[in-house]
């Protein structure tokens, strides 16, 4: 593999930016340093761009995609149950999962510099493991690292079969498992995370629930969902999705579940979708729970927007937590970036020495301005081999 140069970026890292070259050498980021010498590397010059990690997506569904499909009009109501319901009843008809359409995204994803991406693939008795394997064959023709979330959509305990199912994708080599609405869809949050919970632990797996409930009701699942880490030692393994109560409860009470997420190392994911609320992302990274963020649907049965574009995510969530100094604007880069890495679990992940050669370059001056304009990606690189260029 021939050795790269980028010469005279600016390269991002959070807190402390600064103008520098990169060496990378079998993958890695061999040097960082101002003026290297490199004979015979290859020399691309990003002077005055800005350089950042590789983008993550820390949660889209990509089984459900229509895109790169023809257009497909809206046809569910505005409620949860109404797009459960017209997800579960259109599927078969539109081919979903499509093999062809997720790896038309994940092309897309990857043009607009996205390394790696955690999705969370419908199991339910009717698809059984087939968004599993869809998600799979797509995956094995990208260069992204796609890791997948066994996430029961239409329910667990409301559901026969589907705990086994979980277990099976589990065993078969799925990353993680998902909750949903141990409460508002299952109706027993105990023996939904009793059971969740279990399967994370018995299978060294990662947690990720989606949590919608909202109120005093969501807080109270907050609530749970921390006592049983900390009880369980699974701090950095577990990820709460949405958590819309969050963003309803008075001060005091979010500043509780806030230091319980710290203490226990939850993680908290957000999609900043439409008008539902979004977690307070300042006093989170200020109490130094980490924060991640993805697009949710990417133009699928339940919403036709998305475009798998991680920095124009990022402006979404800057903009719907009222963000306008650059040092807050920053803080929804953090979350499509590093917070999304500590949220997967990923190692050998940023700008050092070492660090994976995962990089994209930008036409910004800084990271404000990268989110909120979203220009073109000038050159990505993903394990030293420059994909967009």
């Amino acid at each position: 593999m021939t050795d790269v140069l980028l010469r005279g970026g600016h390269l991002w890292r959070p807190g402390t930016p600064s103008s520098e070259d990169i060496l990378v050498r079998d993958g890695r980021i061999d040097r960082v340093a101002p003026g290297i010498d490199a004979p015979g590397a290859h020399v691309i010059d990003v002077s005055g761009q800005l350089v950042l990690p590789g983008l993550v997506e820390a949660h889209c569904h990509l089984d459900k995609t229509l895109y790169g499909g023809p257009w497909e009009p809206h046809s569910a109501d505005d409620t949860l149950a109404g797009r459960i319901g017209n997800d579960l009843g259109r599927r078969a008809e539109l081919g979903v999962p499509s093999v062809a359409r997720i790896g038309a995204l994940l092309a897309s994803m990857s043009a607009a510099g996205t390394t790696h991406v955690r999705t969370h693939t419908d199991i339910d008795p009717l698809v059984g493991l087939r968004g599993v394997e869809a998600v799979r064959e797509a995956a094995a023709g990208s260069p992204i690292d796609v890791r997948q979330v066994a996430f029961p959509q239409h329910g667990v305990l409301v559901n026969p079969g589907t705990a086994e199912l979980l277990e099976a994708a589990l065993k078969s080599g799925v990353e993680a498992v998902g909750g949903l609405d141990p409460a508002g869809i299952d109706r027993d949050p105990v023996r939904h995370l009793d059971l969740v919970f279990g399967l994370a632990e018995r299978y060294g797996a990662h947690l990720d629930l989606h949590l919608h409930d909202g109120g005093s009701l969501g807080g109270w699942e907050l609530e749970l969902i921390t006592e049983r880490t900390k009880v369980l030692g699974l701090g950095g393994r577990v990820a709460v999705s949405h958590a819309y109560a969050l963003g309803q409860l008075d001060d005091a009470y979010q500043g509780r579940l806030i230091e319980g997420f710290a203490e226990a190392g939850v993680a908290v994911v957000t999609a900043a979708v439409y008008s539902f609320p979004v977690p307070p992302v300042r006093r989170l990274r200020a109490a130094g729970v980490t924060v991640a963020c993805g697009h949710d649907g990417i133009r699928d049965l339940w919403g036709p927007y998305g475009s798998g574009d991680m920095l124009e995510r990022a402006m979404h969530l800057a903009y719907r937590s009222t963000f306008r100094r650059d040092e807050d604007i920053e803080l929804a880069l953090e979350a499509a970036t590093h917070g999304g890495a500590r949220a997967l679990g990923l190692t050998e992940y940023g700008l050092g020495q070492g660090d994976r050669a995962d990089l994209v370059v930008v036409p910004a001056s800084g990271p404000a301005e990268a989110v909120v304009v979203h220009p073109a990606r000038t050159l990505v690189m993903k394990n030293g081999v420059v994909l967009h260029n």
